[in-house]
């Protein structure tokens, strides 16, 4: 027999709480977990309401897209991104551009800092706070969408059970550039993506297996998604019509 709404929403509710504890972990302090879990609330209520069951498509999947999607939204409504944050972000990814250009390779961590004329822990301390930037990039880049009567679109691969964010990412027109641009980073920032996207790590297990703190975990993420940024940037990458305005979501 069909659970009803209200049930539905008891007994998927710990996904909004769950959902909202990893996104607010990295997003700047004045971002509160009670306004995302909210927003994810919303967005499990229009979850149920629009979910039609699917050979392929899980309640549960299902709901998590409509979830994030909903403290997306949320997030971007509040302008939570401090202009001061996109500035930091945009000079590192400035200057790995240049150098990129000037070496012909990837620049290490203390030629970007030499680069912005900064010490080189000046400039670790910068990619911490421009950590805000990576959380819609390397998790959210596509946006739950509808179709022309209003109905959810769920893609076959959110339908998946093997389904990550990782796989996200690499479809449509994004597919090719990312893949390239990955691929340029150093392989230690590769390796951090893979564990956290292809192997589902947290931040804690990441810095075990780099043997590094949690805290320089998020400075190499913010420093990967920099270089990512400026590939894209330096390699004239747009999206296609209709694909995600990534100006609005990085």
């Amino acid at each position: 027999m069909p659970l009803s709404e209200d049930q539905l929403i008891a007994q998927h509710a710990p996904l909004v709480r769950r959902q909202a504890l990893s996104l607010v972990g990295r997003l700047p302090a004045s971002v509160e977990l009670d306004d995302l879990m909210q927003a994810g609330m919303m967005g499990l209520l229009d979850a149920v309401r629009r979910y039609q069951q699917q050979a392929d498509a899980q309640f549960e999947t299902y709901a998590i897209t409509r979830i994030r999607g909903a403290m997306l939204d949320e997030l971007r409504s509040q302008d939570w991104l401090p202009r001061s944050v996109r500035s930091k972000a945009r000079s590192i990814e400035e200057a790995v551009q240049t150098l990129h250009h000037r070496l012909l390779r990837a620049p290490a961590e203390a030629e970007i800092a030499d680069e912005m004329g900064l010490e080189l822990a000046d400039y670790q301390t910068l990619l911490e706070e421009a950590r805000g930037v990576q959380v819609l990039m390397v998790e959210d880049l596509v946006q739950h969408r509808e179709d022309s009567s209003g109905e959810a679109v769920l893609d076959a691969i959110a339908g998946s059970s093997n389904a990550n964010p990782l796989d996200w990412l690499l479809r449509d027109g994004l597919r090719n550039a990312l893949i390239e641009a990955i691929r340029n980073l150093p392989e230690r920032e590769q390796l951090l993506l893979s564990l956290q996207f292809e192997q589902d790590l947290n931040q804690k297990e990441i810095a075990a297996v780099l043997q590094v703190t949690e805290g320089r975990v998020s400075q190499l993420r913010s420093q990967a998604v920099a270089r990512i940024r400026a590939w894209l940037s330096s390699h004239s990458w747009e999206p296609d019509a209709g694909e995600t305005d990534l100006e609005n979501l990085m």
